[in-house]
């Protein structure tokens, strides 16, 4: 199995797998989302490790049952042959309604048929009020219109 966009990505192809990224995410769908990773995929979100593409469903099921209202938005920092590093912000409420902004960092290895087999996430939660959010579009792709993380001063 291939995923497009293969290593080694230049500055086009790179931003381009990274918005993919970003698109799969936010479907919310785990099943989905899992494809884009090898078999034995070996990830580090938080605190968690995660390792292969049941772990990966099982985790993203269990974190959009309590990240409501999910929206992300990703952005290169840079890549080198079949690495990259990605800045990332969400927004998001829970079950109490109180509403959140993460922030974080991924470090990503592509393997030669471009399924990510490594991902290492660094995550913050910054409490918000509803009117200091900053990302709205209905559920699914951001809209291309729609700011990304360097326009919006984040």
């Amino acid at each position: 199995m291939s995923r497009p966009l293969l290593p080694p990505f230049d500055a086009q192809t790179a931003a381009l797998k990274v918005r993919l990224a970003e698109d799969a995410w936010n479907t919310q769908d785990p099943t989905h989302v899992a494809q884009a990773y090898t078999p034995d995929s070996q990830w580090r979100n938080r605190t968690e490790f995660i390792h292969g593409r049941e772990d990966i469903i099982a985790f993203l099921t269990r974190k959009w049952s309590r990240e409501h209202e999910y929206r992300l938005i990703k952005e290169l920092w840079g890549f080198r042959n079949n690495r990259m590093a990605v800045r990332f912000a969400y927004e998001w409420h829970d079950a109490t309604g109180a509403w959140f902004r993460s922030y974080g960092n991924e470090l990503w290895e592509f393997d030669a048929n471009g399924l990510m087999r490594t991902r290492f996430a660094s995550i913050n939660d910054l409490p918000i009020t509803a009117p200091d959010r900053l990302f709205h579009w209905p559920r699914g792709r951001r809209p291309d219109d729609h700011p990304g993380l360097s326009a919006l001063g984040l």
